[in-house]
């Protein structure tokens, strides 16, 4: 049993579902369940609608009517407007805008994944009408029915024994004769309401379905030719990795590496199911197996992340940064939902590093400042390099600043800013 799984670049138009179906024909298993994410950048896209609808500005319509219009197009191209083949992608279409002419709810999060969860329905409903069009017998299964969570709307938690429960009940039989399409990125409460998993989250529900399935592999298809040890947009040259270790992977998601979702990899290692990143552009190439192997990355990887902010913590009175302190610290980071890239205390102060998120960091930073006095340096980036040493350390360093600097045996992390 495989899991296929193929992210908004793979279904951006037309001619990739068509690309999918291919593959799907030529890739197919026994037992095959895809998992498709939102077309290209409809994600952006709902993001703006949702915050258009919550604060009523008056380009809700225009907003959405683009992203209606976008999607109407691929099914133009692929064949068909009409009701018959996409009736279900009306009938979203119709849900979104009913939704749209009511007033908007009070909790803005629970507001962005009912409407954002549109993406990945209207990918799946064109992709498996499509299939079927193709002669590949495809079965569509609303994922919110499967994937269990809690209410921690985007960034749900999985309840795992339910979960598998619901996917293992409904699946096993279906498998058998049908190509399982279904969303990633989207579960359901216990009572019925929508949530999000985190954004690129589909690579972490495909390794739900596998763990709960107990899949064989699982392929994530991507517009690379597999893991590089850097991102292109940052090195003229980067190296393909062939073999990647679970626990190399898992490090380099958690650093930011955007090829792989940072929950994704454990589930798998836990059964030790393999990983598998391929190229949707050169189906034919191995790409990159992640595994239970001995030797750990061949080359130092590097990864960066941009629009960081530095924030350092200092008490307001005579006291030292103490346990009771970062307790009360980490428990207002998790209350408002902003991660730390990276920490570093001393007797004094408490510093971290965060992505620029405005709409929580002005939720969050009003909470400390009650207790602490804040600094903080904006336009910042971080860079991670795994493996390093100290020509890769002075390579990333040019016309760079550098405000913070974190080593560990394996793993060395920079705070910089750029002084081009």
């Amino acid at each position: 049993m495989q899991v296929f799984k193929f992210g908004g670049a793979s279904v951006k138009d037309a001619a990739g579902v068509r690309n999918i179906a291919r593959i799907i024909k030529e890739e197919r298993s026994d037992h095959l369940l895809v998992v498709v994410s939102a077309m290209g950048k409809t994600t952006n896209a709902l993001e703006d609608l949702v915050w258009s609808y919550y604060q009523k500005t008056p380009d809700v319509k225009a907003v959405w009517d683009r992203i209606r219009a976008y999607h109407e197009q691929i099914m133009q191209e692929l064949g068909s407007t009409g009701k018959g083949a996409y009736e279900a992608v009306y009938e979203s279409f119709k849900a979104i805008e009913d939704y749209l002419a009511q007033e908007p709810g009070y909790n803005p999060d629970k507001v962005y994944d009912h409407l954002v969860s549109y993406g990945e329905l209207l990918s799946t409903q064109i992709v498996n009408a499509y299939l079927n069009m193709a002669g590949l017998d495809s079965y569509l299964v609303d994922a919110r029915r499967l994937i269990r969570t809690d209410d921690g709307y985007r960034e749900a938690k999985v309840d795992w024994d339910q979960t598998c429960e619901y996917i293992t009940d409904t699946l096993a039989e279906l498998l058998q004769t049908n190509v399982i399409v279904t969303q990633g990125f989207i579960g359901s409460t216990r009572e019925g309401y929508t949530t999000t998993l985190g954004r690129e989250g589909s690579d972490y529900t495909a390794a739900i379905f596998a763990y709960c399935l107990d899949a064989d592999g699982v392929t994530i298809w991507k517009d690379v030719p597999g893991v590089l040890n850097a991102d292109p947009k940052w090195f003229d040259e980067t190296v393909k990795i062939e073999k990647l270790t679970y626990q190399d992977a898992i490090e380099l998601a958690y650093y930011g590496a955007t090829v792989i979702h940072p929950k994704t990899i454990k589930p798998l290692q836990n059964k030790g199911i393999p990983l598998y990143v391929r190229s949707f552009l050169k189906p034919g190439e191995p790409g990159t197996t992640i595994g239970q192997f001995e030797r750990h990355l061949p080359v130092p990887s590097f990864i960066f992340k941009i629009n960081q902010i530095l924030i350092s913590l200092h008490p307001k009175d005579f006291s030292f940064i103490a346990e009771d302190n970062l307790s009360r610290i980490f428990g207002l980071f998790a209350t408002y939902g902003v991660k730390t890239n990276l920490m570093q205390n001393t007797a004094i102060s408490f510093t971290v590093v965060v992505d620029n998120q405005p709409e929580r960091l002005g939720r969050l930073l009003p909470r400390l400042q009650e207790d602490f006095k804040l600094s903080y340096n904006e336009d910042l980036e971080l860079i991670t390099i795994r493996y390093y040493d100290q020509v890769t350390i002075d390579r990333v360093l040019v016309n760079k600043k550098l405000l913070l600097e974190q080593k560990s045996r394996y793993t060395v992390q920079l705070v910089v800013k750029d002084l081009g």
